[in-house]
């Protein structure tokens, strides 16, 4: 079935799946396949849930007399497609995001800020990946003005597939650093990979980027494009600049533009690395249109979740939650912040960081080391990996063992930074705490 006639079928039906658990009525289900599933198999029990078609690309799965089997080449492709099709249709401005830290964060900073003015599309979650992102573009209605859309990578190419899908009018890559290395090989192979998004815009006559004009690796990188600049400071070329305040515990910070007033914001973020995504959101709503009040507005208002950067009281401690995800930038980054965070008695529970290929060793010390130099008075580390490292901090195989010890030794009055890969499984501690 071609493109056309498909999206004529998706206008009269405008919700997709690709999980026969989840059939909303009358919705189209694509049947994807996985390493341990074949989407295909479920096509027949998502139409008797509730969908109007399936789309599937093994044809003795469609029964000859039954309309509502739609069979195509490639099941993630026609996914890709259409929803490619529908964004060009619609032609709705979007901010493509990327990054290897902070991008989840800064997606929901600047749609928070957007949304003050324009009715926003943003991608929910991490749907970040070449499902996620179609699946957030065929989301989109008339009724959006704005969209922002996240895009992720752990191999080289992987972000000019996903711009090849979201055709984004606009770029930011919030940062480049030391993650999915096994993937990436190095981090020359991060910077390249994430600089796609400054490739596709470059050839496609787009030419606006969103850029920390302090980072040394993707100014140049961005050479030849419109660069919207925003950082530390008050350099002249800053469209919006800003200085930290305090983090106790949470970050507060001053911006403004050049020749304007100073305005004070006290966020709910922890970390003051969060200023740059802070700048961000500010530096695109001001492009777009958002007063300076709204831009205070949205960047006040905004609360952290889904385990990143959150403070948490419970009824024994505070816990700097920042369990979602980590690779040794960030690790770095999170433990500078404790330890300068104004706040007694520091306890850090660290996981170990995936997908760091042959350097993982080596990167696990590097954490124990800054480690070393901290001001935070008890560290545990979690995982085979920091296991192996020559650490003079208390050690555990697994969160298991963090659990027993936890139950055994109940901590108390202390603040507590929760941090590592999401295969770690910290997220299960905060009720123990």
């Amino acid at each position: 079935m071609d493109i056309k006639t498909l999206y004529e079928i998706f206008l009269r039906h405008p919700q997709v799946t690709t999980d026969s658990r989840d059939c909303p009525q009358g919705s189209i289900f694509f049947a994807l396949k996985g390493a341990s599933f074949n989407g295909n198999q479920f096509a027949k029990a998502a139409l008797e849930k509730g969908c109007a078609y399936a789309v599937i690309d093994e044809a003795e799965y469609a029964p000859a007399d039954d309309s509502r089997f739609i069979i195509v080449d490639d099941c993630l492709k026609a996914l890709q497609a259409l929803a490619r099709h529908h964004r060009r249709t619609l032609g709705t401005p979007i901010v493509g995001i990327t990054g290897t830290n902070g991008k989840t964060t800064t997606k929901e900073l600047v749609s928070t800020v957007l949304s003050q003015r324009f009715n926003t599309l943003y991608t929910l979650g991490n749907f970040n990946n070449p499902i996620g992102v179609p699946k957030t573009l065929l989301r989109l209605t008339a009724d959006h003005e704005m969209a922002v859309v996240e895009m992720g990578a752990s191999h080289p190419g992987d972000i000019t597939e996903l711009v090849e899908i979201a055709e984004p009018d606009y770029g930011i890559i919030t940062n480049v650093g030391k993650a999915h290395l096994q993937g990436f090989g190095s981090l020359e192979g991060v910077i390249r990979t994430k600089c796609e998004l400054y490739d596709w815009l470059r050839g496609h006559g787009k030419h606006t980027v969103f850029i920390d004009a302090g980072n040394e690796h993707l100014v140049p990188m961005a050479e030849g494009l419109q660069q919207v600049r925003y950082g530390i400071g008050g350099a002249s070329d800053l469209e919006v600049s800003g200085e930290i305040g305090v983090c106790a515990p949470y970050l507060s910070f001053d911006w403004w533009q050049q020749g304007g007033e100073r305005h004070h914001v006290q966020t709910h973020l922890i970390g003051s690395y969060n200023i740059y995504n802070m700048l961000a959101a500010a530096c695109i709503g001001l492009y777009f249109g958002v007063t300076p009040e709204q831009v205070d507005q949205a960047l006040e208002s905004y609360v952290p979740s889904n385990n990143r950067s959150q403070l948490s009281e419970t009824a024994h401690n505070h816990l700097v939650i920042d369990a979602y995800n980590a690779n040794p930038t960030s690790m770095v980054a999170a433990i500078t912040n404790f330890s300068v965070m104004a706040v007694e008695h520091k306890m850090a529970i660290l996981g170990d960081m995936g997908e760091l290929g042959p350097t993982s060793l080596e990167e696990h010390q590097k954490v124990v080391e800054a480690l070393k130099k901290a001001d935070i008075d008890e560290v545990w580390l979690v995982g085979e990996q920091f296991g192996k490292t020559d650490s003079p901090f208390r050690t555990f195989t697994d969160v298991e063992a963090v659990k027993a010890a936890i139950t055994a030794e109940q901590p108390q009055g202390h603040y507590i930074l929760l941090k590592g890969s999401n295969y770690m499984h910290l997220y299960e501690l905060p009720s123990l705490l």
